[in-house]
């Protein structure tokens, strides 16, 4: 048990960094995937 929580505080962190940054990631995925779907609409403009 007492190796495990070294291991825990070592792996844990970016973990939780990867995790915030994949989240971000995504909100920004969902507008440029819109903006390439309504691209043949504003190009038949």
């Amino acid at each position: 048990m007492e190796d495990f929580l070294p291991f825990i505080s070592e792996v844990g962190f970016p973990i939780v960094v990867t995790l915030f940054l994949l989240h971000r990631i995504e909100a920004k995925l969902d507008v440029v995937v819109n903006s390439i779907q309504d691209l043949p609409n504003r190009l038949r403009e």
